[in-house]
């Protein structure tokens, strides 16, 4: 059956007439689906009992809940998703089950969920976790939202994050079509301000995210010097950093919106005064923050995180020089749900 989540207002317009409603209903189902999270058609009393039934025959909402949880002792928790995957073309669909995670991380008075937007990955960043699922399909917009409709504390969010499983850039029309869903007027009405979707930098698929959506954006950076980030992020192999950095600066990041850079910090390797002033000079005039990370072993051990110290001397060092550089705090690590750990059983 054809899923509704996800499906513009004149789209589900045009489902209401296709079942002998007026045309009017089709706002009535975007409430229901995307206002009062209905998880069936039973619940939308203000649609006649004839044209529920209509839409039972030939549609279904599209909504599913995890099929397994996972509690960090920090608060922080994981949950499995089952999912229907194409690879390839738009009517190519894989007839297996696969699996993705997602994160939600409260915080205060600030409660973040990281949702994947493929299961495994195609971009084999050699200290991602993720990478070692191989790519076994990309989500559609259903299943991206999915993930932020059905956790239990999903009416508590205040901010999304698409930091997950996949590169949103690489499944960039679902992607748009969910921010759709997330941010119209018709739909969830979230302020683009609250959402923010990463990328190890395709341009192509940047270039248009930046024009198509209001969201913040960061790029996984992890290295200033192409030829070491070649090493760990074969992304650069062919789609330069430099030529990212460039794209960006046609652009104005001096208002609400944000692009930011995650980083990654590894002792001794991309940490040292040499990176720090190769970031100040690939970064000068981009108006754009820096994110430090700490690294969770759990690929290849070669990789040590830097320590604390070394830490809190790049942030003070680039911020200092003017850019505002912060270290994000770790959260889930007992549940390898930090970040770059997001890693199932059950897809490998």
């Amino acid at each position: 059956m054809e899923v509704l989540l996800g499906k513009t207002l004149e789209e589900l317009q045009a489902v209401a007439q296709e079942v002998g409603l007026p045309r009017f209903a089709g706002k009535q189902l975007a409430e229901w689906i995307y206002v009062r999270r209905a998880t069936s058609f039973d619940e939308m009393t203000n649609i006649s009992l004839k044209g529920r039934e209509a839409l039972k025959a030939r549609y279904t909402i599209g909504r599913h809940a995890p099929v397994a949880e996972a509690i960090s002792k920090d608060g922080t928790k994981k949950y499995l998703f089952a999912i229907s995957t194409s690879a390839g073309s738009a009517n190519c669909q894989l007839s297996t089950v696969n699996y993705i995670e997602s994160v939600y991380i409260p915080d205060n008075d600030r409660a973040t969920l990281c949702v994947s937007t493929q299961a495994g990955c195609k971009m084999g960043c050699k200290f991602c976790m993720t990478g070692t699922l191989g790519f076994h399909g990309h989500l559609s917009a259903a299943d991206i939202l999915n993930q932020i409709f059905s956790i239990p504390d999903s009416d508590k969010l205040t901010n999304i994050v698409y930091m997950g499983e996949g590169e949103p850039m690489d499944n960039l029309d679902n992607v748009l079509r969910s921010l759709n869903a997330m941010t119209s007027a018709w739909g969830c009405a979230w302020s683009p301000k609250r959402i923010t979707v990463s990328s190890v930098g395709l341009t192509k698929g940047l270039k248009r995210f930046i024009e198509e959506s209001e969201c913040h954006l960061a790029i996984s950076l992890h290295n200033p010097f192409a030829m070491e980030r070649q090493e760990v992020m074969p992304i650069e192999k062919v789609n330069h950093l430099s030529e990212v950095i460039t794209l960006l600066k046609q652009y104005d990041w001096s208002h609400q919106r944000r692009v930011s850079f995650e980083y990654i910090c590894w002792g001794g390797v991309n940490d040292t005064p040499k990176h720090a002033n190769e970031l100040l000079r690939l970064l000068k005039g981009l108006d754009c923050r820096i994110n430090l990370i700490r690294f969770h072993a759990g690929v290849d051990q070669s990789f040590t995180s830097s320590n604390e110290q070394q830490m809190e001397w790049l942030r003070d060092y680039l911020t200092e020089r003017g850019i505002t550089t912060t270290i994000r705090r770790s959260r889930g690590e007992d549940i390898l749900a930090a970040c770059g750990m997001l890693v199932n059983a059950l897809n490998k």
